[in-house]
């Protein structure tokens, strides 16, 4: 990494124009490439017949209600000057739209300014991250700071409910079961393993005592994001995994509230989110409680929830088998396709694929009018399934046949749900970036 130029008085150190020369010349170098494979082209894959699936029409169709959910986040430079400083900015959006408004979408000469209003009508929720080099008021550290920023997004109240109470609800399974207790990997203070939270020793703000060190813990440390937050580095590796998060909780959250006010509905709606149905990285933990819900939820309110992909490695899987799929047909994917033709991996191992953080499986469907599609629905017992059947997935023709309803010709293979809630509130680099940036230091 060459020298940079801080004070303009001398030029900044530019990279070697021939260094490249000894890195190409290198016979370890060279033996190391010639050991890599490359994924298998269209030409060289191979369906298992046994995990094809003719998409059949349902025998009941009760969905009545689309819940989608999507994030995005841009992160901006409030200092470039040393110590440079960074802040991230998200926005979260559900969008909730009836099956019979698109169908009379789908019958009109023309889509009307009603019909796109209807649309839009989406709820927003904000959340600002210090990233780098910035600190809170009431706090000393970069992850005191992100430790206090999520935790206030959680407790704040949209229409008399908090997601913190949610969160709350489904750690300690309030919804069914009442678990007396969790346990919380290590305290973000004195790194003390091991931590089990009693859910009677709560307080009513949603925090509680670190037993060895006594010091306030939030509920949110369940998420361990501190782990993994530097002080010199920053909190960039942890966006990917708090958008996931997030989406998740929003569909947790609307779950919690139907299940409040009318249960009933559950069975009557499909919960969309973008991007698989699984919890990573440092996350990865929530997948266990998330099971416990999903189960609880297909036995006793009849869910259906899809994850839908857009981007990665089986979306480009997806495009090179479309013409091996006949329309209305799925792959359910199992260990040995997926660890042969999509991921690096053993396809003989007896560890599923996403074991640790998926409560679903996936498979690619191709729709009666020829688009594809990667989705993860949740399996019967929310486990990943190494070689699964129709029977393993609920409600399997009753979604794939509404995802197939909700198709969009505003983008390749997209939903419409999902292109609107995104077009409402991703953030580009131009001009959004820019100007959150210029408002982030006209702000600090």
């Amino acid at each position: 990494m060459g020298y940079v130029s801080r004070y303009g008085k001398r030029p900044q150190e530019t990279a070697s124009k021939s260094a490249h020369t000894f890195v190409i010349n290198d016979e370890n170098v060279k033996t190391f490439l010639s050991n890599c494979k490359l994924p298998k082209t269209e030409d060289q894959i191979l369906l298992d017949s046994r995990y094809l699936y003719n998409v059949k029409d349902p025998a009941r169709n009760d969905i009545k209600v689309i819940i989608a959910v999507d994030g995005g986040y841009t992160d901006v430079p409030v200092n470039k000057s040393f110590p440079s400083s960074m802040i991230s900015f998200f926005q979260f959006g559900a969008l909730l739209l009836q099956i019979k408004d698109l169908d009379e979408m789908a019958e009109a000469p023309f889509i009307s300014p009603e019909s796109i209003a209807k649309l839009k009508e989406l709820q927003r929720l904000k959340l600002v991250l210090p990233t780098k080099h910035i600190s809170l008021n009431n706090t000393s550290t970069l992850i005191e700071s992100v430790r206090f920023t999520i935790f206030n997004f959680f407790r704040h109240i949209e229409q008399g409910e908090s997601m913190i109470e949610t969160l709350h609800w489904f750690l300690f399974q309030r919804y069914g079961n009442n678990r007396p207790d969790y346990n919380l990997a290590n305290c973000p203070i004195c790194t003390n393993s091991n931590i089990k939270i009693k859910q009677a020793d709560i307080n009513s703000d949603f925090t509680f005592k670190c037993p060895k060190c006594q010091s306030r813990l939030y509920l949110t440390d369940v998420f361990r994001f501190h782990e993994v937050v530097d002080e010199e580095i920053g909190a960039g590796g942890i966006l990917g995994y708090l958008t996931n998060l997030v989406e998740h909780f929003i569909l947790i959250h609307t779950i919690r509230i139907i299940l409040k006010l009318k249960p009933d509905l559950i069975r009557k709606a499909i919960f969309i989110k973008d991007g698989p149905l699984g919890f990573f990285g440092q996350t990865a933990n929530m997948h266990d409680p998330m099971r416990e819900l999903i189960k609880y939820l297909i036995s006793n309110h009849d869910l259906n929830m899809a994850g839908l992909e857009k981007s990665g490695a089986f979306v480009e899987h997806a495009d090179e088998i479309k013409n091996k799929l006949e329309p209305g047909q799925a792959i359910l994917l199992s260990n040995k396709h997926i660890y042969t033709y999509i991921m690096p991996g053993d396809p003989t191992t007896n560890d599923p694929y996403g074991r640790s953080s998926y409560y679903s499986s996936k498979l690619i469907y191709k729709s009666k009018d020829g688009r594809i599609y990667v989705i993860s629905i949740p399996t019967k017992d929310s486990r990943v399934v190494m070689n699964p059947k129709p029977e393993d997935f609920h409600n399997l023709d009753q979604i794939l046949t509404n995802i197939e309803k909700l198709h969009c010709d505003m983008y390749d293979n997209s939903l419409l749900p999902i292109a609107v809630v995104n077009k409402l509130v991703s953030l580009s680099n131009h001009p959004s970036a820019i100007l959150l940036e210029k408002f982030a230091r006209a702000s600090l």
